[in-house]
């Protein structure tokens, strides 16, 4: 598959950049694939929307304060991923105007690593800003609304935004499961090849409770929270221990072992999550709802709204 097939034309207008006034508010985008049925409601009626016996699986992992900003030059660190002994692995910017062994406040720039990519190390725990995503350029009021409210584990450069539009409400009338990964730099990276199957994935820590690996094979339909989710389950699913990294590349043509229904954020174009989600419902079918979600003006991407695919 060309990478060139995952682009599409959104208007700047549509890119949400707050989140809705309550969480659950946000638009539903409601597609059935075995009848090709689309409606539209809003994410406070997911629990309506399920089959009896549906488990809901979420991503607990917690966003880290993970951006440092760089005075001169004027720029930043995004911290990654811990490595060990107060190492990181992060993307730094301007990468050409850096060098190894300089300084900046609690950072120290130790070794580039290609592509934006850097190891450094950092004094203490992260305290930077929200890494909220570069097309997002309204200030955030409140850091908690780039978090889900069920956030427990902390260790992600960037939220996954599906599980956004949870309130309480809305996750005491459903049945819950927790996993956990840390997301990185593959879920947010483009792809930088021509051909799909080109992409190198450099995987992201996971890991999930026995017990609850258990309720999850036992279920019998499981709704996938989000992307992330969909690798942990995806990949536990081909016999992987229950914590390790998943490099799982998920693209049309995937076998779904154990995901029976997705909800899901609109993904920037030419993107790994956009090929997940065309792996699960079709390619041509993501198109056609992508289409209709411009035309029936969706907010897009982190903070916009979502769709359930049944």
């Amino acid at each position: 598959m060309e990478s060139a097939e995952l682009d599409y034309e959104l208007p700047e207008e549509l890119i949400a950049q707050h989140p809705a006034a309550q969480r659950d508010d946000s638009r539903l985008l409601v597609y059935d694939r075995a009848s090709g049925d689309v409606r539209h409601g809003a994410f406070r009626d997911l629990p309506d929307l399920l089959p009896d016996g549906t488990l809901v699986v979420v991503n607990d992992t917690r966003v880290v304060p993970a951006r440092i900003p760089i005075e001169s030059p004027k720029g930043e660190v995004l911290l990654l991923e811990p490595i060990g002994d107060g190492l990181w692995e992060a993307l730094a910017r301007p990468s050409r105007r850096l060098r190894a062994g300089l300084r900046y406040g609690p950072v120290e720039l130790v070794e580039e690593l290609g592509q934006g990519r850097w190891r450094v190390r950092l004094d203490g725990e992260p305290a930077g800003r929200t890494p909220l995503p570069p097309y997002i350029t309204a200030p955030l009021d409140d850091p908690e609304r780039y978090q889900t409210v069920y956030a427990r584990e902390a260790g992600s450069a960037a939220a996954p935004t599906a599980g956004l539009h949870f309130t309480p409400r809305v996750l005491g009338r459903l049945d819950v499961e927790r996993v956990t990964l840390h997301v990185g730099l593959d879920t947010f990276r483009p792809l930088q090849t021509e051909r799909l199957e080109d992409h190198r994935i450099h995987g992201e820590r996971y890991a999930v409770d026995a017990a609850a690996w258990t309720r999850i094979q036992s279920a019998e339909r499981v709704l996938a929270v989000g992307t992330t989710t969909v690798r942990v389950l995806e990949t536990l699913a081909r016999g992987a221990p229950l914590a390790g990294r998943a490099e799982l590349f998920v693209a049309p043509g995937f076998e779904f072992r154990r995901v029976d229904h997705l909800v899901t954020n609109f993904h920037l174009p030419r993107t790994t999550l956009l090929a997940l989600v065309m792996a699960f419902a079709g390619v041509d079918e993501i198109r056609r709802l992508y289409r209709l979600a411009i035309d029936e003006r969706y907010r897009f991407y982190s903070f916009g709204d979502a769709m359930l695919l049944l």
